[in-house]
């Protein structure tokens, strides 16, 4: 017996040590201090930045999220569950750690300080540091809020956007001297049962409403499942799916949605404004051809299934329809409606394109179908 223990636990060991060796730290970013002359502290500052970073030559755009020794995970959990790029780019993303009760007050009464710190030392050194395209987006919760709602009234060159929740404020004054060349886009979030800040968030929204500032984009929604401590890691999210609202391809719920949102020019105008914004090509792309097309067949509507087939002919040389499978299930769906001319093009076309497929009967049976049908 004493044999056969020493034995086991050897492999006991063993088997401990194969699978410490097998562990390793999973890593989302590095702390770095910066030694601020202006706040005359050191402080430390979070950054992530994408997966690919190092492998590319690409300039990122920036998310820099105050409070992030709450919320700096948030905006990194953000980026790898929507796997970017997508609905939204791959961005770095900057932690700007602080601790109470300094943040209210630098967020209040020092907010000048603050903001000197965070132009001149923050930003600096990521714009100095890592490849930056210079577009900021910039989030804040509670005290927070407030601070960067009167931010980027003053100072709207620092970001392009902001998402604020739970707070914020700026007094009528301050919206209608707002002014800047560019679109500020900014993404308000609240909830009925924030008790303690949600008379704040709708005073602010109704000055927005009647100022109405020049190009400043703005939205303010409400999410009453929330309270006060569980709204910001959802804002976030809704925040930058906000902003980057045209980033991703358009993808409709209904033909009659459509068709209500403009159609054809409504989606060449989305393009258009898509590249201006991003750059890239202007022209519609093949994701949204293949929604739309799938769409009308998926809904049974031929008329517009006939239209997308026209329209978005060149979609149909790609590689996504070389097979036997989408020939037959063309010509099913003409053939089904009785376009028997059309479905006898793409039951020949899979025969001759992909002979001895798995559909070759049924397709031979279509054509036959179809010719019958002619008569």
């Amino acid at each position: 017996m004493k044999p056969l223990f020493l034995f086991l636990t050897c492999c006991f060991l063993n088997i401990i040590g194969s699978a410490q060796e097998n562990n390793s730290q999973i890593n989302i970013g590095i702390n770095h201090t910066i030694k601020s002359s202006i706040l005359n502290q050191d402080r430390t500052i979070q950054i992530y930045v994408p997966d690919g970073y190092s492998d590319s030559m690409q300039d990122y755009p920036v998310l820099y999220i105050l409070d992030g020794q709450w919320y700096f995970l948030s905006g990194v959990a953000i980026q790898k569950a929507l796997r970017t790029p997508g609905a939204i780019p791959e961005m770095i993303v900057v932690g700007v750690n602080n601790s109470n009760p300094l943040r209210r007050t630098l967020f209040s009464e020092e907010n000048e300080k603050f903001t000197d710190f965070l132009v001149n030392e923050v930003i600096q050194y990521i714009d100095s540091n890592y490849r930056t395209n210079k577009e900021r987006v910039i989030f804040g919760w509670e005290a927070a809020a407030y601070y960067i709602s009167e931010l980027i009234l003053e100072r709207s060159e620092l970001f392009n956007g902001a998402i604020i929740t739970n707070g914020g404020y700026a007094s009528k004054d301050l919206v209608n001297t707002f002014s800047s060349k560019n679109d500020v886009y900014l993404f308000m979030a609240n909830s009925r049962k924030d008790i303690y800040y949600i008379r704040s968030t709708e005073a602010f929204h109704t000055i927005l409403k009647k100022s109405n500032p020049k190009n400043l984009i703005w939205k303010y929604d409400l999410f009453n499942d929330e309270v006060h401590e569980t709204l910001a890691h959802l804002a976030i999210y809704k925040g930058l799916k906000y902003y980057y609202h045209n980033y991703d391809s358009p993808v409709f719920e209904s033909i009659q949605q459509y068709i209500d949102l403009g159609g054809m020019d409504y989606l060449t105008t989305y393009f258009k404004e898509r590249a201006k914004r991003f750059g890239g090509d202007s022209q519609i792309d093949d994701s949204t051809k293949n929604g739309l097309i799938w769409l009308a067949w998926n809904r049974n509507n031929f008329e517009y299934f006939n239209i997308f087939m026209t329209e978005f002919k060149d979609v149909l040389t790609t590689k996504r329809y070389a097979s036997a499978y989408w020939q037959n299930r063309f010509g099913q769906f003409y053939l089904k409606h009785k376009d028997y001319l059309n479905a006898i093009k793409y039951f020949n076309a899979g025969l001759t394109q992909y002979p001895n497929s798995n559909f070759e009967q049924e397709m031979q049976q279509g054509i036959m179908d179809a010719k019958n049908g002619e008569e």
